[in-house]
């Protein structure tokens, strides 16, 4: 059997009439750039994030590049990530000008440790940004009690977690702002690259809104140096269409990460660690990621029997050598780096099959009984 780590044809053909008639209206009516449909969509995601503004952009890169500038980070400034996460997150903290600060995670959820948080605050530290890894959120009460002692933005990492809630709370109601990525393998994706800030605070969407538009205000007049980053009117009708299926699409990983969990129960007692969800999370699910012995051996063996699955990260962000002046060596974060050698995410989407799962666990199974 194959399984493919995800499959989106089911999904494009479910939708397909609605889709295709959607794009054809777009490109009739000759309205490309901010038009009715990135509207629309900004509307939608920032009243499901339960907070007043959303604002498009080109991709979750630049959503979390934007909203440190629109924070008012400034070259030099220090800012927390974890090291355990995509490199967008400290590329975009690296591009605004300032200096990454790496942290050690939590060992169970996977995201920033707020222990190690405190420890990192020094007087150049001017913001934080949680990643809500996998598809679950950070432990936000502590990181919002740092930041208000020490008066310090939150920029929200959000980029697989759409939909998910901490203690009933979206992503962006505790931050200052969040950001989500439309990349096409997210749990709401588009058909190309796409972005979107979320925020509560009328002067960041704002600001947030310029920016995206090289700094014109009004146009043709710069008082800042902005991006040329807009999210595209036909990645947004594509997402209109698909938006109105998240929440059934979430509850659906939803659905089949409990059905994995409860076949490693029933078919392996060692050599995976099943993902931990705490118990006031709503996680989404974007990745069922274990922690495997023996890894890399694994991953080959699914390989050769049809099993796709990824390593979401091989090597943690201190240790990249594009970071290398910044001074980290092995065992700095000894989490980070253990996650980097264990853990593993396999297939997961809303149309995974039964028989795919149970395929799956078996032959995982049969690499640790041999």
């Amino acid at each position: 059997m194959n399984v493919p780590m995800l499959d989106l044809t089911e999904q494009y053909a479910s939708l397909k009439q609605e889709i295709n008639q959607t794009l054809e209206e777009i490109i009739s009516g000759s309205r490309f750039i901010l038009g009715s449909h990135v509207k629309q969509l900004e509307e939608d995601i920032a009243t499901f994030s339960n907070v007043h503004y959303g604002i498009g952009v080109a991709s979750g890169s630049d959503a979390l590049h934007i909203s440190l500038l629109a924070c008012g980070i400034q070259p030099g400034d220090e800012v927390i990530v974890p090291s355990f996460t995509f490199f967008a997150t400290a590329g975009a903290v690296a591009r605004a000008g300032a200096i990454p600060v790496f942290v050690d995670i939590d060992p169970k959820t996977y995201n920033i440790d707020p222990e190690k948080v405190k420890e990192a605050i020094t007087d150049k530290t001017a913001a934080i940004i949680p990643v809500h890894l996998y598809g679950q959120m950070a432990d936000m009460d502590p990181i919002v009690e740092l930041a208000r002692k020490h008066h310090l933005a939150i920029i929200e990492d959000a980029a697989q977690a759409i939909g998910s809630a901490y203690k009933g709370k979206s992503p962006g109601e505790l931050g200052t702002a969040a950001c989500y990525s439309f990349f096409p393998t997210k749990n709401l994706g588009a058909y190309g690259d796409g972005g979107m800030i979320v925020t509560k605070d009328e002067e960041i969407a704002e600001t947030a809104k310029i920016i995206r538009v090289h700094g014109s205000q009004p146009k043709y007049y710069h008082h800042i140096l902005g991006l040329n980053s807009r999210l595209d009117e036909l990645q947004a009708g594509v997402l209109n269409v698909k938006f109105r299926h998240l929440k059934r699409w979430n509850e659906l990983r939803t659905e089949k990460a409990g059905i994995y969990t409860s076949l490693f129960t029933d078919y392996l007692k060692e050599g995976v660690v099943t993902p931990y969800v705490e118990a006031h999370n709503e996680h989404v699910f974007h990745q069922y990621t274990i922690r495997a012995e023996r890894r890399n051996e694994l991953q080959q063996f699914l390989k050769e029997r049809g099993v796709s699955t990824m390593v979401y990260y091989p090597q943690p962000l201190h240790l990249q050598p594009v970071f290398h002046e910044l001074g980290y060596q092995p065992g700095d974060l000894p989490e980070a780096e253990r996650a980097a050698r264990e853990a593993l995410s396999l297939p997961m989407f809303p149309e995974l099959t039964l028989e795919q799962q149970e395929y799956v666990v078996e032959q995982i199974a049969s690499f640790y009984n041999k």
